[in-house]
């Protein structure tokens, strides 16, 4: 039993008979990278901020999900960006209202990040829509065709890390 797939992007049928090879996965790869792109501009624009602000906000929540505290040092280590930068990313967020620095209970001298409620209202629900959308599109795969495409994605982010170590760059 072979099981046909449209490509909306090139509206192309494929199924256990069609030949597609390594060009048309990475051509499907683009187009994938691109359009996430897209929504996560779509999602920043929602919210009127920025690229590393939307990391942030992700990097808070996520951390408030698993009961962690997050500080500067702990906020540029996750986004692999500079304090003074970390710094400058942090003042921006306050000063709109997304993010509050609160009094570190077990260092006196230390400040923890939170999103503020209703920042976190917002983030949360475009970042939901992005998400719940992807899970529907993931739905109709089998458990086996899953496995296939999280072992290739793997492998992928392993090619590019190792041409990224190649050259100099931590991975």
């Amino acid at each position: 039993m072979t099981s046909e797939v449209m490509s909306s992007a090139t509206g192309y049928w494929y199924d256990g008979e069609s030949r597609v090879d390594s060009v048309d996965v990475l051509n499907a790869l683009r187009r994938y990278r691109t359009s996430e792109s897209s929504a996560q501009r779509r999602a920043r624009e929602s919210l009127g901020i920025g690229e590393n602000a939307l990391l942030a906000l992700r990097v808070l929540l996520d951390a408030e999900k698993a009961g962690r505290t997050v500080n500067a040092k702990d906020l540029a280590e996750e986004l692999e960006i500079t304090a003074a930068s970390t710094s400058a990313l942090v003042d921006r967020l306050v000063r709109s209202g997304h993010v509050e620095r609160h009094a570190d209970p077990n260092d006196r001298r230390g400040v923890i990040l939170t999103a503020t409620g209703a920042s976190m209202r917002d983030v949360m629900r475009v970042l939901d829509q992005l998400d719940s959308r992807a899970i529907e599109a993931t739905e109709s795969l089998s458990g086996d065709e899953m496995a296939v495409i999280v072992a290739f994605l793997d492998q992928m982010v392993r090619a590019v890390d190792d041409v990224d170590s190649r050259h100099g760059r931590s991975a």
